[in-house]
């Protein structure tokens, strides 16, 4: 493309360029963003609109003998359908295929979104179809190498439900490649050594040390320590990050010197001697709020000064200091105080790491499912060695049942559309590695990166359980879930709302296994 720019100015990180074409004297304004998510709304659906044509103009030379019908990007949010996805259908006589379809100016996470809202619309067309017009299965189209994690997912929905195409178009030719769910390559993942927890405490003893002396001994056994590397550890309280040591190599000799800070982001302040007195009542209004069990006392009347999240000319340390982004709201009730709230999927996962009993126990005594135990000896917080295509990065919980299968963990303490499809990512990979071939000592890759120590592990494939509050299932989570192949065992449980004080299910759902 060649042009000449008359002018330039910039705006919202985005370059406006004024140019002008060749032979033409008209100016015409050209936009250069930094990200696609930039976008303004009248780009975004003008991309949308045309993407839709070329859609339907690539199916009718592809598929010649099917007829495109209805293709929309409509929203529709009873479905749960936004319009970033294109879907109609492909009809030959009485037989048709469900299509969906994303461009390739779409972000990356929405492109990974597409199997997901596929199931759905596969679903809602054979419903309105009400057998009429039977649907043979879904076909997917995403643009040019930004499938991997989708054809990761596809080799694993069921074959009897449905049948499963997947594309990739090149948005230059308007080719459509069909692409092989059997051939998934080499899954982009890796797996890091346990760090030994015994050495850490040892190596971090000054620092854990200090941080107890800013919190009251009543409150030291509410601290969770997380080694973030080799060097780094965190303090936590329920799963809420608030400080941190470091180890920072001496400028003299091989030793190293510990670096203290509290609070997170641009408000992280060292704990030095001048901001030890105001990182000492942060910390204690932290402790207050921040409570599995609800205080009595009305916090919306308590002092105001000095409290996380907000400004303080009285303690200039203190006013650096901010855990919680927004300040708290006064009111009656503290389950509405922002840091009682902040972070509640760490929050669930501390409560859980800490005790997996409630999971595994029957709902009534007559309950004729067998419900697999976890071992609460070998659990695994943010295991960050599964790094997959979604780029998620972080593992919840990973643990082993009784009978030595592992166990993937996927918690939502909030709705999330993409749950079942998101733990299966984890099983995936989880199952990669568990498959690879076992040392001279029978260890397979797991337990030779140190997880797992002293356990005879099943060979059989991991189960998958997915945890959320009752309230924040999304209703298309089932749905999703029995289009997964039956070699995947899941387990979905959901949790009574007052999780944060006591874990109790409510009720769980489960499909049965082949074991494959």
């Amino acid at each position: 493309m060649v042009r000449r720019i008359l002018s330039v100015a910039e705006r919202n990180n985005t370059l406006r360029l004024s140019t002008q074409r060749f032979g033409q004297t008209q100016p015409k304004l050209l936009e250069l963003v930094a990200n696609r998510t930039h976008r303004t709304p009248t780009t975004r659906d003008t991309a949308r609109t045309r993407y839709l044509r070329t859609l339907e103009r690539v199916l009718q030379r592809h598929f010649p003998d099917h007829k495109p019908d209805a293709f929309r990007t409509a929203m529709d949010l009873e479905k749960s359908f936004g319009p970033a996805y294109a879907r109609g259908s492909l009809v030959k006589g009485n037989q048709a295929w469900a299509v969906i379809a994303v461009n390739e100016q779409e972000s990356q996470t929405t492109i990974d979104g597409i199997l997901t809202l596929g199931i759905l619309w596969l679903q809602a067309c054979r419903e309105q179809a009400s057998g009429r017009r039977p649907y043979q299965g879904l076909k997917l189209i995403l643009p040019q190498g930004t499938s991997q994690l989708t054809l990761s997912r596809l080799a694993w929905l069921n074959p009897d439900a449905a049948q499963w195409h997947l594309y990739e178009l090149d948005p230059t030719t308007e080719d459509l490649t069909q692409l092989d769910p059997t051939d998934q390559g080499n899954l982009r993942s890796r797996l890091i050594h346990h760090p030994d927890q015994t050495a850490a405490s040892e190596r971090f003893a000054a620092a854990i040390t200090q941080i107890h002396s800013l919190i009251p001994p009543t409150d030291h056994r509410r601290i969770e320590q997380r080694l973030r590397s080799t060097t780094e550890l965190a303090f936590l309280l329920h799963g809420l990050e608030f400080a941190r040591a470091r180890l920072t190599p001496s400028p003299i000799g091989f030793s190293h010197n510990i670096e203290l800070t509290a609070g997170t982001g641009p408000n992280e302040t060292p704990i030095t001697p001048q901001t030890r007195a105001g990182l000492t009542e942060t910390l204690a209004d932290l402790f207050a709020r921040r409570r599995a069990q609800i205080p009595t006392t009305d916090f919306g009347r308590r002092p105001t000064a000095n409290r996380i999240g907000t400004t303080s000319t009285a303690t200039p340390a203190h006013s650096r200091l901010k855990i919680s982004s927004p300040p708290r709201h006064t009111g009656p009730s503290p389950t509405q105080d922002p840091l009682y709230r902040a972070a509640p999927e760490r929050w669930l996962e501390s409560v859980l790491r800490h005790n997996l009993a409630p999971l595994t126990r029957s709902l009534a005594t007559t309950e004729s499912t067998t419900i697999p135990h976890l071992n609460p000896d070998h659990v695994y917080t943010q295991v960050p060695a599964i790094a997959g295509a979604s780029d998620r990065g972080l593992l919840d919980l990973l643990g082993v049942t009784a009978d030595g299968r592992l166990a993937v963990i996927e918690l939502k303490a909030d709705d999330d559309l993409h749950l079942a499809l998101q733990g299966l990512d984890y099983w995936i990979r989880v199952r990669h590695h568990h498959l690879q071939t076992a040392d001279q000592q029978s260890l397979g890759e797991f337990q030779r990166h140190g997880y797992f120590r002293g356990l005879h592990l099943s060979p059989q494939p991991p189960r998958l359980y997915l945890i959320a509050p009752a309230l924040h299932i999304h209703p298309a989570t089932e749905t999703i879930l029995r289009h997964l192949s039956p070699r995947v065992e899941w387990h979905l449980l959901a949790l009574d709302e007052r999780w944060r004080q006591q874990i109790r299910v409510v009720w769980r759902k489960q499909n049965k296994s082949s074991g494959v």
